[in-house]
């Protein structure tokens, strides 16, 4: 059950006098039930927050249905976890005093450095690799582990026995990851300092549930309650629990943007469009379009790892379709993701040294390392078109099955460490880019800043001068006035009064012409640096997506439809929320017109709305570049027709089947 906050939390009970035809409100992942609207917007509105915390992985800033999602994927990993491993690592979790990341280095280092009874792996004999199975382990020294091993032969029956160090073994990875780990730590245990598995758990594998005497002095035991006091007890944390329940609930508002299936119609709505529908027009299967949009997105996004020339998405549909064995785009794609296992040095290096395979693979061989590679995958389904596939016959496939192969290979692609390494590596350089990007943010907004304390000092020091400008001509004109009344004055001290009021403005004006023109030159410096900084802002994004990690989908609908966009197809493609329908939009107008059908008042459509409006002026741009080139050459075409019978012109080629002419201009020599 998902954490609030950190802390338990209790579901409505269902209402006792509910009648069967009863109207009212259910709430779908909790199937809690409400008689008042008001009490059922509040709770979804609560349940829609990011303040829950999945119980089983520790995660937190999630959605109620994020959570409760986590948690059984979580459970469904444990319940994979090996249990010939079960044993060894429940013992070490049993009393332990490390925090969750230290407890799983340290079992993961242990259970690496040391090899269980049972277990098949690869040694090394006379130099050359055999498969053995690990009969006894043998610890002869403290720092240095023996094996028993019983060496086998192709039908994994046992030929020898020999004693052999753990260098001569091939270790594999650790069926399991990290996180898969934590769960099974935290799922198998009640409480965390020191760790304590279940009872239950404890004597099914006979781990001892005593205390050791070392810890218990530093853990003070806990007084035992009668039966009436721990009801008492439960009762009283109950009533306090439901209290704070209910004042959490009352506490949260009801605000824009909510749940987008509680969405009313209102009167201060705007004017949606309508929503066009999506083209269908695929050529492969409709079950197969996401299979087929998840392998063409990852050999062209990661094409220079491949050593594989990009192509687009008609070309590898029609390619897929083709009933040739030997398309050129097929063959190189299938050959790229092969070499790529072949420099992992993995399991499937090392099944090709047993056969002895050269590393070259060509437009001959490539269904011999595609059959070696469906042998050791071991997917029954899959090992049923071996035989086609040796005979060279690929082409009679099902597209099914040929897509289903590429997933495959692509999924052992994306788990070899080269793959990994290469990741890791982008994925260390874009948070240096996002840094330094930010710090550009910054220095952006600083000098805008400083650009408007300037204009604003400007016009400050324009008008003060102007004002100092006038003080001597009313020093002038009191003079004057002052020497007509008294007679005392003379023509030539009035000229000279005249003559300093005339010096002493122009100067002032000079100093402000020379102020003006020095804050306006400081002012166009200033505006270049954020001309430059926008430049390099932008440079940065470039090279931001030049680090490709994966594709997410632009958002979702009301109805839970994901709306995917890919790079290199200027397309907006629509799948179903069962993942069974699929579809996409082409044109600028379609996309206008989804735009203007999406209500920002609900979660999933303004977040949807959010991201075409950032990307609009790319796709729509693509769209239209696109469109044009495609009327350029219908009117070509038209043109051709239009011409003289007497007149032979060159055959066109046709566009389905551009993909035959494709060429692999990465490939390795």
């Amino acid at each position: 059950m998902p954490l609030l906050k950190r802390k338990p939390f209790s579901l409505s009970e269902r209402p006792d006098d509910l009648k069967s035809d009863e109207l009212v409100f259910q709430i779908r992942f909790t199937k809690e039930i409400f008689r008042d609207y008001r009490e059922y917007l509040q709770r979804i509105n609560l349940y829609r927050q990011r303040v829950w915390t999945c119980k089983s992985t520790g995660k937190g800033n999630l959605t109620y249905e994020e959570a409760l999602v986590s948690e059984k994927q979580a459970i469904e990993k444990v319940q994979q976890f090996p249990k010939e491993l079960m044993e060894p690592v429940l013992r070490d979790v049993q009393f332990s005093m490390l925090p969750l990341r230290d407890l799983v280095t340290s079992i993961s280092a242990k259970l690496k450095e040391r090899l269980l009874e049972g277990t098949e792996i690869y040694g090394r004999k006379n130099n050359r690799i055999y498969p053995c199975k690990i009969v006894k382990v043998i610890d002869e020294e403290v720092e240095k582990t023996q094996y028993q091993v019983a060496w086998l032969d192709k039908d994994k029956k046992v030929t020898e026995n020999a004693v052999v160090s753990g260098d001569d073994l091939i270790k594999r990875k650790l069926p399991f990851s990290r996180d898969v780990l934590k769960s099974f730590i935290r799922e198998s245990t009640y409480r965390s300092a020191p760790w304590v598995l279940h009872d239950k758990l404890a004597q099914k594998y006979g781990i001892s549930t005593n205390l050791p005497e070392e810890l218990r002095d530093k853990i003070s035991p806990k007084r035992k309650l009668s039966k009436k006091d721990q009801e008492a007890t439960n009762g009283e944390r109950k009533r306090k629990k439901l209290k704070n329940d209910e004042e959490i609930e009352n506490d949260v508002p009801i605000k824009y943007p909510i749940d987008d299936l509680l969405v009313r119609p209102a009167a201060d709505d705007p004017v949606f469009t309508t929503r066009p529908p999506p083209t269908r027009d695929f050529k492969v299967p409709m079950d197969c379009v996401g299979d087929l949009l998840m392998i063409w997105d990852f050999c062209c996004s990661y094409s220079r790892l491949l050593n594989l020339s990009p192509f687009s998405l008609d070309d590898f549909e029609n390619a897929i379709c083709h009933k040739d064995s030997n398309v050129v785009l097929i063959v190189e794609s299938y050959s790229a993701l092969l070499r790529l296992l072949i420099k992992d040095d993995g399991d499937y290096f090392i099944a090709l040294q047993k056969k002895k395979r050269k590393a070259k693979i060509s437009l001959v061989t490539w269904t011999d390392y595609m059959c070696d590679f469906l042998e050791l995958a071991g997917n029954e389904d899959l090992s049923t078109h071996i035989t086609t596939i040796k005979r060279g016959h690929y082409g009679i496939l099902a597209i099914h099955a040929k897509l289903a192969i590429f997933a495959q290979l692509v999924n052992e692609v994306l788990a070899c460490n080269v793959m990994r390494e290469k990741l890791d590596e982008y994925i260390e350089e874009r948070k240096a880019l996002a840094a330094e990007k930010r710090g550009e943010a910054l220095e952006q907004g600083r000098m805008r800043r400083e650009i408007k304390e300037m204009a604003k000092g400007t016009s400050n020091g324009v008008e003060h001068n102007g004002d100092a400008s006038k003080k001597p001509a009313e020093k002038k004109h009191t003079s004057e006035n002052s020497g007509k009344k008294q007679g005392n004055t003379s023509e030539k001290e009035a000229n000279k009064v005249k003559v300093g009021a005339e010096v002493t403005v122009t100067s002032n004006k000079d100093s402000a012409a020379k102020g003006s023109k020095k804050s306006m030159d400081t002012e166009k410096n200033k505006t270049e640096d954020i001309t430059n900084i926008q430049q390099r802002k932008e440079y940065l994004d470039r090279e931001m997506e030049k680090r490709f990690i994966r594709t997410n989908p632009l958002g979702k609908d009301r109805d839970y439809n994901r709306y995917w966009y890919f790079r290199k197809e200027a397309r907006i493609f629509v799948e179903s929320c069962d993942h069974k329908q699929w579809g996409y939009y082409a044109t600028k107008p379609e996309v206008d017109a989804l735009m203007g059908s999406l209500n920002e008042k609900g979660e999933r459509e303004k977040a949807l709305k959010q991201q075409l409006e950032k990307r609009y002026n790319k796709i729509s741009g693509e769209m239209q570049k696109k469109s044009k080139e495609a009327q350029r050459i219908q009117m070509e075409e038209e043109a051709a027709l239009r011409r003289s019978s007497r007149v032979r012109a060159p055959p066109r080629d046709n566009p389905a089947r551009a993909f035959l002419k494709y060429a692999n201009k990465l490939k390795e020599d």
